[in-house]
C-alpha cells in the first residue's frame, strides 16, 4: 500500500508550462479585453442615462405646460374646470408622440388623449410615487412595449382630479441605443482584433527566434558547433543571435584547440615514454657499462622532461580552478634569470643555437615568487629554442625602465603570423604544429606575470623572429600597490 501511494504521488501532474504566448494571452490580452468590456458597458450606461434623462426632461416640460394651463382654469371662477380638463386632454397637441391622462380622486384614469382607457388594474408606479410626494417618474414595460411615465399631483387644483399623467414610448430611444451599442461594441471588437493581429505578429517575432535559439543551443550542448542561428532581425533578438553565433565560433575554436591540445600532449608524453621504455629494454639486454650509463642518462633526462610537462599541466589545472597561489618574498630577478639561461645554455649548444646573455651589474629587488618567476623565464627561453632553427641566435637582456624591471628575450626563429599573434597567450593554442609543446606554456606564464602585477608582451614577424618582454614592478612599487 505504501509503495502504491508513493507511486501515485510520483505520477502527480506537473503544473502547466507557462509559455510566452500563454502569458501574453492571459496577462495582456485578458486585461485589455476586460478594460474594453468595462469601457463598453460604461459608455452604454452613460448613453442610456443621457437619452433617458433627455426624455424625462422633455416629458416634464410638456406636463408642466399642461399643469400651468390647468392652474389658470382653476383660478377662473367662470370656467368649468372639468370641461377645460376634458378639452385640454382631448386637444393635446403632442398626442401622436405621447399620451396625456387625467386621474380622478379614486386613482382611476378617466380621460386620455387617445380616447382609449387603460386596463383597470394597470400598474402606475409613477402615480403612486407622485401621490406620496416622490418624483412621479417610472420606466417600465406595458405589454411588449417599453414606456416612460411622468405624473404630477394636481389635487390642490380640483377635488375631482388627483393627477395628470403623460406616457411616452421608448421604442425609438431603444432603437437609437441599440445603434450606439452596436457601434461601440463593433469599435471594441475591432480594437481587440487589431490587438490580436499585431500581438500575434509580435509574439511570433519573439517566439520563433527563441525556438530556433533553443534548438540550436541544444545542439551546442551535444557538442555540435557547426549550426548557426539565422539572423533576420535588427533588434535585441538579432543582437542575441549574433552573440550566440559568436559564442559558437569561440566554442568551436576552443573545442578544436582542446582536441589539438590533447593530441599534442599525448604526443609529447609518448615521446619520452618511448625513449624511457626503449632504453630500459636495452639496458635489460645489454651489460656494457657505457651503454647502461648512457641509458640511465637518457632515462633521467626524459623523466625530468615528463615531470616538467606534468607540473605545467598541474599549474594550468590549478589556475583554471582558482587554486593557484604564490609564495612571495623579496627576490633577485637576475639570479633567477641567470639560472634559467644556464639551464638552457647546453641544450642550445646541442641544437646549434647561440644564447647571448647581456647581464646588467645590478637591478632592484622584486617582491614575488622566485620559483614561479624562474618558471616563466624557463618557459620563454624554451619556446625561443623550440621555434628557432639551427644557427639562430637568442638574446636575453634585463634593465630597469621607469621603476619597472624589463626582461627581454629575442630570437630570430620562425616567428608568428599576424593572424596568430593575438591568440598565442590563449590556452590550448599553438601557432606552429610542427614544433613540440602543449600550447599552455605561455598561458601559464602570462597568468603568473599578471598575478605579480606585471605584463607579458609579445611582438613577432613571420620568418623574422619573436620578441618577448616581461615587465615586473620593483619591490617598493609592488608593496605600495598591494597596500592600497
Amino acid at each position: 500500500m505504501i509503495n502504491k501511494h508513493y507511486r501515485r504521488k510520483r505520477k502527480a501532474k506537473t503544473p502547466p508550462r507557462w509559455t510566452i504566448t500563454r502569458r501574453w494571452v492571459i496577462n495582456n490580452l485578458g486585461l485589455i479585453t476586460l478594460v474594453l468590456l468595462v469601457l463598453d458597458f460604461a459608455s452604454l450606461y452613460v448613453i442610456q442615462n443621457y437619452y433617458y434623462g433627455a426624455s424625462q426632461q422633455y416629458l416634464n416640460t410638456k406636463i408642466s405646460s399642461v399643469t400651468g394651463v390647468l392652474s389658470r382654469y382653476a383660478q377662473d371662477a367662470d370656467t368649468s374646470f372639468s370641461s377645460e380638463m376634458r378639452s385640454t386632454i382631448e386637444n393635446f397637441s403632442d398626442k401622436e408622440k405621447m399620451e396625456l391622462m387625467a386621474i380622478n380622486s379614486k386613482g382611476q384614469v378617466v380621460l386620455t388623449s387617445s380616447g382609449f382607457t387603460p386596463e383597470e388594474n394597470a400598474a402606475m408606479p409613477d402615480y403612486e410615487s407622485a401621490m406620496d410626494g416622490g418624483d412621479g417618474y417610472w420606466v417600465g414595460t406595458v405589454g411588449k412595449e417599453t414606456v416612460m411615465a411622468v405624473t404630477v399631483d394636481i389635487s390642490d387644483l380640483s377635488t375631482e382630479y388627483n393627477a395628470i399623467r403623460v406616457v411616452a414610448s421608448l421604442e425609438q430611444v431603444k432603437e437609437t441605443l441599440h445603434t450606439y451599442i452596436f457601434g461601440v461594441t463593433a469599435i471594441c471588437v475591432g480594437i481587440l482584433l487589431l490587438l490580436v493581429i499585431t500581438g500575434v505578429y509580435f509574439i511570433r517575432s519573439i517566439v520563433q527566434p527563441i525556438q530556433q535559439i533553443n534548438a540550436t543551443t541544444k545542439k551546442f550542448a551535444k557538442g555540435d558547433f557547426s549550426v548557426r542561428i539565422n539572423d533576420t532581425s535588427n533588434d535585441e533578438i538579432g543582437d542575441l543571435c549574433v552573440s550566440i553565433n559568436q559564442m559558437a565560433d569561440e566554442l568551436s575554436n576552443t573545442e578544436n584547440m582542446k582536441n589539438e591540445f590533447i593530441s599534442s600532449v599525448s604526443h609529447e608524453l609518448r615521446t619520452p615514454l618511448t625513449a624511457i621504455k626503449g632504453w630500459a629494454e636495452t639496458m635489460c639486454m645489454e651489460a656494457d657499462p657505457d651503454t647502461v650509463q648512457r641509458g640511465v642518462h637518457v632515462i633521467v633526462n626524459e623523466t625530468e622532461r615528463l615531470s616538467e610537462m606534468v607540473e605545467e599541466l598541474l599549474d594550468f589545472s590549478r589556475m583554471q580552478s582558482g587554486r593557484f597561489s604564490l609564495q612571495c618574498a623579496t627576490m633577485d630577478v637576475l639570479a633567477e634569470l641567470g639560472d634559467a639561461v644556464l639551464i638552457y645554455m647546453e641544450k642550445a649548444k646541442r641544437e646549434n643555437i647561440r644564447i647571448i646573455y647581456q647581464e646588467p651589474e645590478m637591478l632592484p629587488f622584486v617582491y614575488g615568487d622566485k620559483n614561479r618567476i624562474r618558471q616563466v623565464f624557463i618557459n620563454v627561453i624554451d619556446n625561443a629554442i623550440k621555434y628557432s632553427n639551427p644557427g639562430s641566435t637568442i638574446t636575453v637582456s634585463a634593465e630597469e625602465v621607469s621603476g619597472m624591471i624589463q626582461v627581454t628575450i629575442t630570437d630570430n626563429g620562425v616567428g608568428i603570423s599576424a593572424a596568430d599573434l593575438p591568440r598565442v597567450k590563449t590556452k590550448f593554442f599553438k601557432a606552429n604544429h610542427t614544433r613540440r609543446g602543449s600550447g599552455i606554456g605561455l598561458a601559464v606564464a602570462d597568468e603568473i606575470i599578471t598575478m605579480h602585477g606585471g605584463r607579458l608582451d609579445i611582438t613577432s614577424e613571420l620568418n623574422v623572429g619573436t620578441n618577448v618582454t616581461i615587465t615586473l614592478p620593483i619591490e617598493s612599487q609592488r608593496r605600495s600597490s598591494a597596500a592600497t
